[in-house]
């Protein structure tokens, strides 16, 4: 029997939005049912390899059709290949074909509002709560998740470990980047409402899409969206320390308080001020525009640019992450 290849494209598209590192989503519509999805999901679409040059030109070309968006800095994430990762609602029609989805991961100065239907602009903390450490230690890690994962632990050894680490505890250190692994285990623990949904469609059911278990476990979203997201998540948390990313996320023009909070609102977590400074300075990265913003609600704070002109010249650092508590 041959089965049918069709590859799929996804994009995980980020901004700031009211100071939140947000994602831009879609509410599919079933081309079974005809029903608009309850969850959110990410712009996706089919490759044509008739109409489409190469997979970044299909990509820019179907998420604008579908959000009204136009796509800035784009790269590839990774590649998605699990069995029946496009049913029901990631339905690119490839009836009972085999979807490969391809993954983009692309930043945007400003998340416009795109009056496209069942489209939203949503904070990312919204599906993973438990990422946001701006404030410190999220409560609901040992509220409602750490109680959970030792239940399901027992006594492996190999499973508290992994909790153990990846959840920061007993003086185990947080590291920010491990979003897909975290995600991981709470699927496989069964807390992640998807693993449900996704085990009863590998038995032949037609589960209705999920609903959130708790707030402190996020929200769910169609298809495997949500590992999509937390690869990107975790991709872009790590590249902020060795590329200039995040200045494809803000303007012309910007503070270096904004430039700070845009970093701790995608790293999750809080910076100390001066040596976020002096960070900013050893790059050489930005300079003075001569100008000052007035609108802080304070004292006016000086105006900086984004030297891209660098970028052509020599390789160009990211910025290392001066936490608070340091």
């Amino acid at each position: 029997m041959t089965t049918t290849v069709v590859i799929g494209l996804s994009a995980v598209i980020v901004a700031m939005r009211e100071g939140e590192g947000s994602v831009l989503t879609v509410r599919p519509r079933d081309t079974r049912t005809e029903q608009t999805s309850t969850l959110e999901g990410l712009p996706f679409g089919p490759f044509d390899p008739h109409d489409h040059r190469t997979f970044e030109l299909a990509l820019r070309e179907f998420v604008t059709r579908q959000t009204r968006f136009a796509l800035g800095y784009v790269e590839q994430l990774y590649t998605f290949g699990d069995k029946g990762r496009d049913a029901p609602l990631a339905d690119v029609g490839a009836g009972a074909a085999r979807v490969i989805s391809v993954g983009y991961l692309a930043l945007a100065p400003a998340a416009v509002d795109t009056q496209a239907p069942e489209t939203a602009w949503s904070p990312w903390s919204r599906f993973f709560p438990w990422e946001d450490w701006r404030g410190g230690r999220p409560g609901l890690i040992d509220q409602a998740i750490v109680p959970v994962l030792e239940g399901w632990a027992g006594r492996s050894a190999q499973r508290r470990s992994r909790a153990r680490l990846l959840f920061a505890q007993d003086s185990s250190p947080w590291n920010e980047e491990r979003v897909l692994d975290r995600y991981e285990l709470l699927y496989e623990a069964g807390l992640a409402p998807e693993a449900a949904r996704d085990r009863d469609r590998a038995q032949g059911g037609v589960p209705a899409e999920p609903e959130a278990l708790i707030p402190a476990l996020g929200q769910p979203m169609i298809s495997d969206h949500r590992r999509i997201l937390a690869t990107a998540l975790g991709r872009l948390r790590g590249k902020l320390k060795y590329r200039p990313v995040v200045y494809e996320l803000m303007g012309a023009e910007f503070t270096l308080s904004d430039l700070q909070r845009t970093v701790e609102a995608i790293a999750g977590v809080a910076l100390h001020k001066q040596n976020f400074r002096r960070v900013v300075e050893r790059t050489a990265l930005v300079e003075g525009v001569g100008r000052t913003d007035a609108d802080t609600g304070g004292r006016p704070a000086e105006l900086f640019r984004f030297r891209r002109e660098l970028l052509a010249a020599r390789p160009a650092p990211g910025l290392s992450l001066p936490l608070l508590r340091e």
